[in-house]
């Protein structure tokens, strides 16, 4: 870690707790984050208030390992996407880990990134927005060690880059995304069209073509198959681009996709890459895995594909409350839109939580959320009652992550032993 990262995070642990952050203890106002955490409270009977959402500690650390462990035996380098937690707490541990560095969607997202000593950036979208490109090239020029990488997708992209960077003592990495195919998100579309981007960046003095990338998750009715053949597009793209010379005087070429379903694929096809004229840094920039889910990842990871390879855990769990038990067919707790995701599926109720004792939520299911309740229902055979508490598994980290600034991280016992601030 970076003197200028130790500094920032011990930031975090400095800021007091107060009524910004939901579901911390009422009596803990006042206290820094780092002495509230020097008390390891339980999250149960510690005076927190539902609902609260909770990493768990050992599972955290389980997904951190395994993909660096993925990584590494597959030839793969990550940097994972930061916009899942925007935790910089968790991109330091993603470093830590064996982590290249941190991909990141938006350019404010780079602003905290940079504010906690990220060294190294993929920013996996096209950027022409003049003022951010200029507080790059102010940042590049601040701090010889900090890289940055940039989509472009279109000569006019380019230009306008071009446009704002005029002046800038050190030029912008980029690369050339290749789009996943007709009617897929952004990228350009064919490899002529590819070729005229790459054109356009060796026009400028303020761009540096270092490599190609894309999203193979927004390939079209996407399959093994499909995957695949567009992933072998990719590499043949970086070849051609190659044999052309078009990166003559780099140290090495990025080639870099990898969501977070499909990154058996990528590793399959990335060990294909031939011999290039320089050294190819293959970048995977799955996010997602840092906490996993209960829903939609646990179905798309590729480890259920892969099952000798490990498997992802869901390390996240919403403890909420019954506050209102209307009629023996229903039920509803504490918790809503503003606290648990719901965009790529309802939370599901596992465990339920009465007088210390953990049992299975039998028969009880979120059928809707309000604002601020979760409508259960429940069949004959659930026992609930008003004040249990219900510990909700969800779907989605990114939506999870992002309606909660100060997370509780708990062992498997409850002893909450560390809290982490996301920046969304």
């Amino acid at each position: 870690m970076t003197a200028d990262a130790a500094q920032s995070l011990a930031r975090l642990a400095a800021e007091r707790v107060d009524h910004r952050f939901k579901g911390l203890p009422p009596d803990a106002d006042g206290l820094t984050v780092a002495e509230l955490a020097g008390q390891r409270r339980n999250l149960f009977t510690g005076g927190f208030a539902t609902p609260v959402l909770a990493l768990s500690a050992e599972r955290l650390e389980h997904n951190l390992k395994l993909m660096e462990t993925y990584a590494t035996r597959h030839g793969l380098t990550l940097a994972p996407h930061g916009k899942t937690s925007m935790a910089p707490q968790l991109f330091q541990r993603q470093i830590e880990h064996g982590a290249w560095g941190i991909t990141l969607a938006a350019p404010h997202q780079v602003r905290v990134a940079r504010a906690f000593g990220t060294r190294r950036v993929f920013l996996a979208n096209e950027l022409v927005d003049a003022a951010a490109l200029r507080w790059i090239a102010a940042e590049l020029e601040a701090d010889p060690q900090f890289e940055l990488v940039c989509y472009v997708d279109s000569v006019r992209g380019a230009e306008l880059m071009d446009a704002a960077l005029r002046g800038a003592t050190r030029p912008v990495d980029v690369v050339v995304e290749l789009a996943a195919g007709e009617g897929a998100r952004t990228g350009v579309r064919t490899e002529a069209e590819c070729a005229a981007v790459a054109d356009a960046v060796a026009a400028t003095r303020t761009l540096r073509l270092v490599g190609v990338a894309g999203y193979e998750g927004e390939v079209p009715q996407a399959d093994t198959e499909r995957v695949t053949a567009w992933l072998r597009r990719l590499v043949a793209l970086a070849a051609d681009f190659d044999k052309a010379g078009r990166f003559a005087g780099l140290d090495g070429i990025i080639v870099s996709a990898g969501g977070s379903a499909w990154f058996d694929a990528v590793a399959e096809v990335f060990a294909e890459i031939p011999e290039l004229s320089l050294p190819v840094l293959k970048l995977l920039r799955s996010g997602a895995y840092v906490s996993h889910d209960d829903g939609h990842y646990r179905t798309l990871t590729p480890f259920n594909r892969v099952p000798e390879e490990g498997a992802l855990e869901p390390a996240f769990r919403l403890w909420t409350q019954v506050v209102s038990r209307p009629s023996a067919e229903q039920a509803f707790i504490n918790a809503g839109k503003r606290d648990a995701a719901y965009d790529l599926g309802l939370p599901f109720v596992q465990v339920i939580r009465r007088d210390g004792t953990e049992r299975p939520a039998t028969g009880v299911s979120v059928t809707a959320l309000s604002d601020q309740h979760a409508w259960l229902a429940t069949t004959p055979e659930a026992d609930l009652e008003v004040g249990d508490w219900v510990g909700l598994g969800l779907s989605h980290p990114c939506t999870s992550f992002d309606k909660w600034q100060l997370i509780p991280v708990a062992e498997a016992d409850g002893t909450v032993v560390d809290y982490v601030r996301t920046f969304f």
